[in-house]
């Protein structure tokens, strides 16, 4: 094909018996033992689908789709990957455009946005904004042309295929007929809103700084792609909506759809506001078509929740929708997982520093005996135990004390996920925190995590106090006549240190769980034997 004459019959040909090789013949033996041949190939037809203005450059189309979305074509990418040049990919880039911006059958034009899908994981998004003119053309295109043809062929692919998909889904009489219209649909939606995402992925790597995005693309083009993801966005929570309406909780493309609002609201949290508000409690608790709780959901939509977190308006309306619980709970489960990956931790601390953000709000109430929030304590102390990463153990240990300002000191010695064990596992935990950042910030790592421990150290928004409840003072006054709460019982921790020195102002809870931590490592005593022993050691 490289030294045939462009377009000719002996051109259609080969066309022909390569579509004919990678059709007919087994895809994991051709693709793993011929990817240098396959990359060749798709240089050679990619030249052609760039200069033919005929009925062979949608052959050429068809067969470069093809190859590049078949799911043994792993080893083509790398083998592309190590091309010296990229012509081939401009050669892609021009076919493409081509394709979008004429009339043409709308099956030529999905084929079209499955091979700029391809070509964008193969290259990376930058592939989007690039040169638009064949060697010896006279005829040159803006730069930014394909992304905005993409954009809105995917857009128009989304408003279509969202619409087509409610009709079919909601369509009682032909549920069962229509189940394979379904599937096909749904694949067809994933690469539109795969190149979505892509494109969102692309403006956020400007860093939001006009300036960078106009020396790629001019500051009209900007506007117009954020324009259209706006309306996307927009149209997708309308396909949400109606699915909420129709009491759908599980499906691909409900999750689908809740990863690609996720990946935009990270980027602009505040684009439409009122019908995420509105939605966000159903969107955290859609399921997938495999999964038996909501899990994924969450995860794709973390950034976009740690972003409106770190104002209080966001974070009231975590507290208010009850989705904190959501996030708390998608946090133990990543946690109970035990066998975290780069990924996993990225989730982990996403959703710590988003209960943070809501921690933190002196504004926001949360109600003082929550579940959610001691079974988070139990699983952060577990989590942090045998780590030395510090911002794993300052992490945990800030998140721990600023549960302890909430709950009481009841509900926690008496809720049944909570045991004497996980006492002694908190106790450790900020023994290591202060032990980390209490010697001037002797590690580096522990002094890039300052600020969590000024969060352990600084004044609380409540304490314990005498009827077991956190006051509001930061200090706890102290009554003569302490009765223990029962007669096996011992007494709260802070009643004995008040007993024993009636004006000391207590500033933390910490310095009851170092000490007894102390004389449980030194004395082999455990923390109810400390708590009884207490006044005769001091």
């Amino acid at each position: 094909m490289m030294i045939l004459p462009d377009g000719s019959h002996m051109i259609e040909l080969a066309l022909r018996l390569v579509q004919i090789i990678v059709i007919k013949l087994p895809s994991e033996y051709v693709y793993s033992e011929h990817p240098t041949d396959l990359s060749m190939v798709v240089c050679a037809v990619a030249k052609q689908f760039a200069v033919l203005q005929n009925a062979l450059k949608f052959e050429a189309l068809h067969l470069l789709s093809t190859i590049l979305s078949n799911r043994y074509s792993a080893p083509v990418y790398d083998a592309l990957r190590l091309m010296e040049n990229d012509v081939w990919s401009t050669n892609l880039r021009i076919g493409i455009v081509a394709i979008l911006q004429n009339r043409v059958a709308p099956s030529h034009k999905l084929h079209a946005l499955v091979l700029a899908e391809c070509v964008i994981s193969i290259v990376g998004e930058r592939w989007l904004i690039g040169e638009m003119n064949l060697t010896g053309s006279q005829v040159s295109l803006p730069a930014d042309r394909c992304i905005l043809l993409i954009l809105e062929s995917s857009r128009i692919e989304i408003a279509v295929l969202l619409n087509d998909l409610a009709c079919l889904k909601y369509d009682a009489s032909n549920a069962s007929s229509n189940r394979e219209n379904i599937l096909v649909k749904q694949r067809n939606l994933g690469v539109a809103f795969s190149l979505v995402e892509k494109i969102i992925k692309l403006i956020s790597s400007f860093g939001g700084e006009e300036s960078t995005a106009n020396a790629i693309i001019s500051e009209n083009t900007f506007t117009k792609i954020i324009s259209g993801l706006n309306e996307t966005i927009g149209v997708v929570l309308d396909y949400i909506r109606d699915a909420k309406e129709h009491g759908q909780m599980k499906g691909d493309d409900l999750l689908a759809a809740v990863r690609v609002i996720g990946s935009y609201l990270a980027e602009a949290p505040d684009a439409c506001k009122d019908k995420v508000i509105e939605l966000l409690g159903y969107m955290l608790s859609i399921e997938g078509e495999d999964e038996l709780s909501p899990f994924y959901s969450i995860c794709f939509l973390l950034p976009m929740l740690c972003q409106i977190t770190l104002k209080t308006g966001g974070c009231k309306i975590l507290a208010s929708s009850g989705a904190f619980r959501e996030v708390v709970g998608y946090l133990i489960a990543l946690i109970d997982q035990n066998n975290f990956t780069s990924e996993d931790n990225g989730s982990i601390f996403l959703a710590c520093d988003t209960i943070l953000n809501l921690l933190l709000k002196e504004q926001i109430e949360f109600p003082s005996d929550d579940p959610s929030f001691i079974r988070l304590l139990v699983a952060l102390s577990r989590w942090a135990e045998g780590m030395d990463d510090a911002s794993i153990i300052m992490m945990a240990s800030s998140i721990c004390s600023l549960i302890l300002d909430l709950t009481s000191e009841e509900a926690l010695l008496n809720h049944p996920d909570f045991t004497s064990g996980d006492i002694g596992n908190l106790s450790k935990l900020i023994r290591r925190s202060f032990v980390m950042c209490g010697q001037d910030l002797i590690s580096d790592d522990a002094k890039a995590e300052v600020d969590l421990f000024q969060i352990i150290t600084s004044e609380p928004r409540g304490r314990f106090s005498r009827r077991g409840r956190f006051s509001r003072r930061g200090t706890v006054s102290c009554e003569p006549n302490m009765e223990p709460r029962h007669k096996s019982a011992p007494w709260p921790i802070g009643d004995i240190v008040h007993h024993c020195i009636p004006g000391l102002g207590i500033e933390s809870f910490w310095p009851y769980c170092f000490l007894s931590l102390v004389f449980s490592d030194s004395l082999f005593l455990s923390f109810s034997s400390f708590s009884f022993l207490a006044p005769l050691l001091f």
